[in-house]
């Protein structure tokens, strides 16, 4: 009798542990997959652990390395061999024009030496000056950039920075701040160097960054250019950019509607290289590809380009209503608790499939390390695996709106300055409700069933003990 007692105890409580432990594992596989930190760098299809968000598949190119990046948000679209590395030939004009420009006005006159005119000999490209020349850093820029004339390169490079070695050291040092870990200059043309390389995906972030800088962009979106006579030259000099999907340039088979800007690159050792960018319904793409056979270059990128505009959409963060912050994790004293005193920047965006919704985009926070005392954190944003976009949280002002955050809970002060959220599924939500409540009603009828079984027992030993003793009262009858 007991063991039958015991045996339904047991089977009571293994039935309320299986819910229980039902509990636990519904909502843990949910928590690790949304936790999961890393980015699979450098694939164009990727997907999370579940399956149900995906990267659109990119196209099969035939240059070895190519990258293609949204210029805004900096995402990665699509990549082969990103870090591989590859002599960049004359792409590397673009990092030469970038250091320039932020280390000179338009208006100073460079003078070309005898080191920077031979940089014309051989049959390199050119546009033929001669020692002493002077022209305009203005010039001079347009020269390097459409003609992708080499002593232009050397000559801005001995004017910004004092020498050609140290103007090395500022390209190098550039590219460190970029976040480029696969690169290193040691010419500001591109002319063979065993010691010049770098990577698609370090030569989308210099192109990015140049981009930016909207003197670049109108330089390298320049289709032709008049040199005025020189000191040198009394006729003018006429510039065609070389880029063939943006300009005329011996053929137009090339030549791409939404192309904007460029670079191309040609040496023997390199092949052909070639940066575009190209706009369309309003943001704006960078393609990089290196160590092509002609004409892939111009082949690949065309295609890129296509599958990037045809696959992906641009959203502004201030439209993920889904998204928040807790100011008061953001290691600074100031703001306390109150988000409305945090705000970001109306342009910022990020780049997702055109499918995806944007519920499905997670963010992660870090401690800003700006020296711009306004800024007091970055705010990073995932679609799957897959890193799509960043932007700056300022300290509000009274010109600034405050930022919609609602839900997102963050810490930064962790060991590694940032924190993953976990998204919230009602459907998950409701079914771990569920199982909590059969888990409550099995604890419910565990009880109620040791209640009772108790209580028996103390009913059956107390008839017991009475009919014992009613026995006994008989027992005694008899006797007498």
């Amino acid at each position: 009798m007991h063991f039958f007692k015991i045996k339904r105890i047991l089977t009571a409580a293994l039935l309320s542990a299986t819910v229980f432990s039902a509990v636990v594992f519904s909502v843990s596989p949910a928590m690790a997959t949304n936790n999961t930190d890393t980015e699979s760098d450098g694939s164009s299809d990727t997907s999370d652990s579940s399956g149900e968000i995906s990267w659109p598949k990119g196209p099969k190119v035939n240059s070895k390395s190519a990258v293609l990046m949204d210029v805004d948000s900096g995402t990665v679209l699509y990549s082969k061999k990103p870090n591989a590395k590859h002599y960049p030939a004359s792409i590397t004009k673009i990092m030469t024009a970038m250091v320039a420009l932020e280390h000179s006005s338009l208006d100073e006159t460079v003078t070309y030496s005898k080191d920077a005119v031979a940089q014309s000999y051989g049959g390199t490209s050119s546009i033929s000056r001669d020692i002493g020349e002077k022209m305009t850093m203005e010039e001079s820029l347009y020269g390097m950039m459409l003609e992708s004339a080499n002593e232009c390169a050397w000559a801005i490079a001995e004017h910004v920075g004092g020498t050609e070695e140290n103007f090395i050291k500022m390209m190098n040092d550039k590219a460190k701040s970029l976040g480029c870990t696969h690169t290193h200059f040691d010419n500001p043309n591109g002319l063979p160097d065993k010691e010049h390389w770098t990577t698609a995906l370090d030569m989308a972030k210099i192109s990015r960054a140049a981009y930016q800088n909207p003197i670049f962009a109108k330089i390298t979106g320049t289709k032709t250019y008049v040199i005025p006579p020189t000191n040198k030259h009394k006729d003018s000099t006429y510039l065609n950019n070389h880029h063939c999907m943006l300009n005329y340039y011996h053929t137009s088979r090339y030549l791409y509607d939404y192309c904007v800007g460029g670079k191309t690159g040609y040496t023997v050792a390199a092949k052909s290289t070639l940066v575009t960018y190209a706009k369309k319904d309003g943001h704006t793409l960078v393609c990089v590809v290196m160590c092509a056979q002609t004409p892939n270059h111009w082949l690949d990128t065309r295609k890129l380009l296509d599958w990037g505009f045809e696959n992906f959409k641009s959203v502004k963060v201030s439209d993920l209503s889904n998204l928040s912050v807790d100011s008061s994790k953001l290691g600074t004293t100031n703001y306390g608790a109150d988000s409305s005193l945090i705000s970001v920047d109306d342009s910022s965006t990020i780049m997702i499939p055109k499918n995806a919704s944007e519920s499905d985009v997670t963010t992660s926070l870090k401690k800003s390390s700006s020296s711009d005392g306004s800024v007091i954190g970055l705010m990073e944003f995932k679609y799957g695996n897959k890193k799509v976009g960043t932007c700056q949280l300022k300290a509000n002002t009274s010109e600034e709106s405050s930022y919609p955050f609602h839900n997102l809970s963050a810490n930064l002060d962790d060991k590694n300055d940032s924190s993953s959220f976990i998204q919230v599924n009602i459907f998950l939500i409701v079914i771990a409700a569920a199982l909590a409540l059969a888990a409550a009603i099995g604890i419910f009828f565990l009880l109620r069933h040791i209640y009772w079984s108790v209580s028996k027992h103390q009913r059956d030993v107390h008839s017991a003990k009475k009919g014992r003793i009613k026995y006994k009262k008989i027992r005694n009858n008899d006797k007498h």
